[in-house]
């Protein structure tokens, strides 16, 4: 028997493009220098004048959906980015970028240790995408058959459940403040009747789900889910880590020996 020759060169068959594009932007060349861009348009609206009537979450918006937002629209989204930008440090995360600040490490990586644990699936961005597809599936079915569901499976609801083994009361205080505005919809009104039969049991809405039902309802994409929930904490992170990157190591606490446990 012939042996198979496995490290044959195949043909991928594949045209690429001739030049990288972007819908996102367009940057205007100088007329002496082409690499050098005299004006430039996020969407097609010129970045100077954005500069100067627009705000900072409107651009944000913007950005990622290709079109400016709404009066109701940029209201919910700026309370969801206040409610975020500061995870606190109980948080994986903060905590990271506050080792890393207090360790000396160099300013320019604490925002990429905090932003790798934001990411993560604990608490954080990592379960957003999950979240609203879920959200997006379920908001047509009874939430409190939904949540009985899940209870008695003992399956996990991505963006709910407990925290430190409680309700997480910051969580369900800013998602019920969320809801009485003008732009709340469908997946965050449906996630309330959801966290409300869920309070039985200790659990209700955690921040990502928070995150994931207003990100739904206002259109953003969910594999996009974890890098915007990534972006909104990332302020609060990077403040927690500077704040100890001038301090002596003595300023955190050393865990003792005998809070150590060495599996034999």
């Amino acid at each position: 028997m012939q042996e198979k020759n496995t490290n044959q060169v195949r043909s991928r068959n594949e045209i690429f493009a001739e030049r990288t594009s972007t819908k996102i932007c367009l940057e205007q060349p100088s007329d002496d220098n082409p690499y050098i861009a005299s004006a430039a348009f996020c969407h097609g609206y010129d970045v100077s004048e954005l500069m100067a009537k627009r705000s900072f979450t409107d651009v944000f918006y913007l950005l990622f959906r290709g079109e400016l937002p709404a009066p109701d629209e940029v209201q919910i989204l700026q309370q969801l980015m206040i409610a975020l930008i500061n995870p606190g440090p109980r948080h994986p995360a903060t905590r990271a970028a506050m080792n890393a600040g207090i360790g000396k490490t160099d300013p320019a990586h604490i925002l990429p240790i905090g932003a790798a644990l934001l990411g993560g699936e604990y608490h954080s961005g990592g379960v957003v995408e999950e979240a609203m597809r879920f959200l997006r599936k379920q908001q047509n079915q009874d939430a409190a058959v939904c949540a009985a569901a899940h209870v008695e499976s003992s399956t996990p609801i991505p963006g709910f459940g407990a925290y430190y083994g409680g309700i997480d009361l910051l969580a369900n205080t800013h998602a019920a403040q969320l809801a009485q505005l003008p732009g709340a919809g469908k997946a965050l009104k449906w996630g309330m009747q959801l966290s409300y039969a869920l309070e039985a049991k200790g659990m209700g809405w955690l921040m990502p789900g928070v995150a994931s039902a207003v990100l739904s309802d206002l259109g953003f994409q969910p594999k996009a889910g974890v890098c915007l929930y990534q972006l909104m904490g990332a302020p609060g992170v990077v403040a927690h880590g500077l704040e100890l990157a001038n301090k002596p190591i003595t300023a955190m606490p050393f865990v003792s020996d005998e809070n150590y446990f060495i599996e034999r």
